[in-house]
């Protein structure tokens, strides 16, 4: 079998954890493919700058000539797909980012991973895998008490963001059901931990409460997620890699619903222990309420009892032990963020929440 993965989207957050995770448990080479736009970061991957078995390639999913030569060059026997515009907030602001990237681009990946495919030989073909990671808000929005999102869900995208991962996985599905591509699909639910770019909810009430700014929270703060820790998800993915079915979908989530509100909370809790205020109050005194974002989803909630059922796999962390573990990681961390946070970020966090009432 070939000794290669391609990995796109791989300096981004989730993608940098995977390629680092990998490459500390497997000997098999990385091609890391990424267009390093404001959120993927080089630093995430300081740690392989001297490895071999780590090849960084700076370009895009859309790159037809890029992606085929790199196919073709390094003959990998998977493409794990986490190249994506993948905020919510900015798909709001510039939803032809995640048109072009979501749909455009994940077309142009697995048409190059198709030709590709057709010309190996049929062990090869045989082993070949394209994994495309995805995400629950494909699902639409839950109410209180209905049951968690399974993967026989309807899909139900109620922002670009959403729609455009929505259609990716869908033109994913139409490449196993059309050509016989060997495909599989992770839908996951909110990730946090390491690396974590500062404008998603948890590093961004981190990095503004140690800088003593407001501790913004859209609407009420009752907005439910599922939150899975990110080497959970990793761990997921290389589960499905090695043993799901082909043309399958596998939800990965972490079995942690909590409101927004309840997680500044224990963010704040947190930094109250490790890193005190000078004035001995809590960082909650730096909560602001501010105006919800259009289309927000109320809840999401992962029911991953098929990957468990089938595959054998479970996350290790409770949030409790996820949450403690990000919270360190940042604090021991400060020159990551600070070189993350440009003045290109800046100018993002403002346009997003300068206009929104408290």
């Amino acid at each position: 079998m070939n000794k290669a993965i391609i990995v796109t989207g791989g300096a981004g957050f989730i993608g940098s954890n995977f390629v680092n995770e990998w490459l500390a448990q497997s000997d098999v080479q990385v091609i890391n493919l990424d267009c390093l736009t404001y959120a993927g970061n080089m630093e995430n991957l300081s740690a392989l700058k001297e490895d071999p078995r780590h090849v960084f390639v700076k370009g895009g999913i859309g790159d037809s000539a890029l992606v085929s030569r790199l196919l073709n060059q390094y003959q990998p026997y998977a493409v794990i797909n986490f190249a994506a515009e993948s905020h919510v907030d900015r798909s709001i602001h510039a939803p032809e980012d995640f048109i072009q990237t979501n749909i455009v681009g994940t077309f142009r990946l697995l048409e190059a991973a198709r030709i590709y495919w057709n010309g190996l030989s049929s062990e090869d073909k045989a082993n070949f895998r394209f994994l495309h990671v995805s995400t629950d808000e494909v699902y639409g929005s839950l109410k209180k008490d209905d049951p968690a999102f399974a993967e026989t869900n309807r899909y139900e995208p109620n922002s670009p963001y959403s729609a455009s991962k929505a259609a990716s996985d869908h033109l994913v599905r139409a490449y196993h059901h059309t050509y016989g591509l060997p495909v599989l699909t992770t839908n996951c639910s909110n990730n946090y931990g390491p690396y974590h770019f500062p404008e998603k909810l948890i590093p961004l009430i981190i990095a503004n409460a140690l800088a003593d700014k407001g501790l913004p929270v859209y609407g009420d703060g009752q907005q439910i997620r599922d939150w899975l820790y990110v080497a959970d998800h990793c761990s997921g993915i290389r589960c499905v890699l090695e043993a799901g079915r082909i043309g399958e979908t596998y939800n990965i989530g972490g079995w942690n619903e909590m409101a927004n509100i309840d997680i500044v909370h224990t963010v704040c809790a947190l930094l109250d222990e490790a890193r005190p205020r000078q004035d001995g109050k809590s960082y909650r005194e730096q909560i602001v309420f501010v105006t919800d974002r259009p289309g927000h989803d109320r809840r999401y909630a992962i029911d991953a009892s098929k990957i468990e059922k089938e595959l054998g796999w479970r996350p290790a962390e409770t949030f409790a032990t996820g949450i403690r573990k990000t919270v360190q990681w940042y604090l021991a961390n400060p020159e990551w963020v600070a070189n993350v946070q440009s003045g290109a970020y800046r100018d993002w966090v403002e346009t997003n929440y300068a206009g929104r009432n408290q």
